[in-house]
């Protein structure tokens, strides 16, 4: 069986109102499956330029970059090939479009608390990369002097 190295780049998108932290997630009905917004590079993109564009689209949210999270790889396999994907995260904040402008790809992009964000995400290593983010995000806000629940 052959191997294929496959690469993407996303964003955790979050916003915190009034002492608690939201993420966004995206999800489809079948197979039933929640996960952060990602996708692969168009031709001449940079890493920041593909999370942004898919952030962008799947969400139906225009985003700013706050901080690199690093990668998460994970294998999977797919007729005929055993594929080692990497992903690129970003940390991001939401600056306008609107969670119903998303598209086809996902049946519903929601806001969730921290908590249930964790509880909901379908993959493990994207829950241990959300709760970096959330790490990052407190630790801003501390030293900003405003603390966040969640």
């Amino acid at each position: 069986m052959r191997t294929e190295e496959h690469f993407s780049a996303g964003g955790v998108v979050y916003k915190a109102t009034n002492g608690t932290v939201e993420f966004v997630l995206c999800g489809r009905d079948v197979p039933a499956t929640w996960s952060l917004p990602k996708g692969t590079p168009d031709p001449g993109e940079t890493i920041k330029q593909t999370a942004l564009r898919e952030v962008r689209e799947e969400t139906g949210l225009e985003v700013t970059i706050e901080s690199d999270l690093g990668l998460i790889e994970y294998w999977f396999r797919k007729p005929g090939a055993r594929v080692h994907k990497r992903v690129q995260f970003y940390l991001m904040s939401p600056c306008g479009g609107a969670t119903e402008d998303h598209d086809p790809e996902f049946d519903r992009v929601t806001w969730f608390d921290s908590d249930a964000a964790l509880k909901t995400l379908s993959f493990p290593s994207e829950v241990a990369i959300l709760d970096k983010a959330l790490g990052v995000v407190r630790e801003h806000h501390k030293e900003a002097g405003s603390a966040v629940r969640g």
